[in-house]
């Protein structure tokens, strides 16, 4: 026998309403992740501003066996400040070593605190930053038990910047330096160290950037400990100097001013002297009590009448 669909129906009329129910109530839980997924989030997830600009420094061995990455950012003018940012950085760094934000490039730069989830690749710092500059650094351990020394360092790509700079740092006494990317502009610090650096344009958020140093170095020491404070300059020199001349005009002044109450002490106890024997010598001619002179012989005062000595 053939089934239509006016018997199916039929059926359907004579279904019980609450066996209905049940079905309709099951076919939605089934269509409920689909529709679900075919829904647009409406919570967009945290995205971390835009950077103006974003300078790397690397300094390897400076003043530690390790390398110091300094991270140098500009958050994008119509960015909303304050800034919810989250950056990562080697987990093998341990953390931070200084974080920072400042109101003007290369202004004074003040502590921000920060938060930081351990990972076993990275920890991610979430930072608050008010203004539009920060300032992230923090040390990477560098092997330095061989002659032949590298360091790697790879920006993650966190967020999207606008201009992203390189510089980084060659170790005193060391050779055969190379870093790449390659960085063409070297020049020498006033701290009497030499800089790779390099402009590599912008840089998409999500796009990693490695950033390679090698070279030979034989010495254990720091760039600190090798590289000595220049000699004085000649305006500090003559402060010395004229400090100096202060101190021994101060010296020479109190050994006059010594000399001086010396001299008034023996003059004022010569004239003392002198005047006791004065009056020694006069006290025999003259009245103890009035000092009338008085004449061999007498026994009184001829003016007062005192008894004489």
């Amino acid at each position: 026998m053939r089934y239509t669909m006016k018997q199916a129906g039929a059926e359907r009329e004579g279904e019980h309403p609450l066996s209905r129910l049940w079905r309709m109530a099951l076919l939605t839980v089934l269509l409920l992740p689909v529709l679900a997924a075919a829904q647009p989030s409406r919570v967009a997830p945290l995205r971390n501003p835009n950077l103006a600009s974003l300078q790397i420094e690397i300094w390897p061995e400076y003043d530690r066996p390790a390398a110091l990455v300094i991270l140098r950012g500009a958050i994008a003018a119509d960015a909303p400040l304050p800034a919810d940012i989250r950056l990562r950085i080697p987990a093998s760094s341990g953390g931070p070593s200084a974080a920072a934000y400042a109101a003007t490039e290369g202004g004074n730069l003040l502590n921000l605190e920060h938060q930081r989830t351990d990972a076993s690749d990275f920890i991610t710092l979430r930072l608050k930053v008010p203004e539009r500059f920060f300032h992230i650094e923090f040390y990477d351990p560098l092997p330095a038990g061989a002659a032949e020394r590298s360091y790697s360092y790879v920006w993650p790509g966190d967020m999207a910047v606008g201009q992203m700079r390189v510089i980084v740092q060659e170790p005193a006494a060391a050779s055969n330096f190379s870093v790449q990317p390659n960085l063409d502009a070297a020049a020498a610090g006033q701290d009497g160290l030499r800089y790779r650096s390099g402009e590599l344009g912008a840089q998409a958020a999500g796009k990693q950037l490695p950033i390679k140093v090698r070279y030979t170095k034989t010495d254990t020491r720091t760039s600190a400990e090798i590289v000595r404070p220049k000699a004085a300059d000649p305006a500090p020199a003559r402060a010395a100097g004229s400090s100096e001349e202060v101190t021994k005009g101060v010296l020479i002044f109190i050994a006059v001013f010594s000399l001086l109450i010396g001299i008034g002490t023996a003059v004022l106890w010569w004239r003392g002297r002198a005047k006791t024997a004065a009056s020694k010598t006069g006290g025999a001619g003259t009245c103890a009590k009035c000092g009338s002179p008085r004449a061999p012989g007498d026994r009184f005062c001829s003016k007062c009448g005192a008894r004489l000595k």
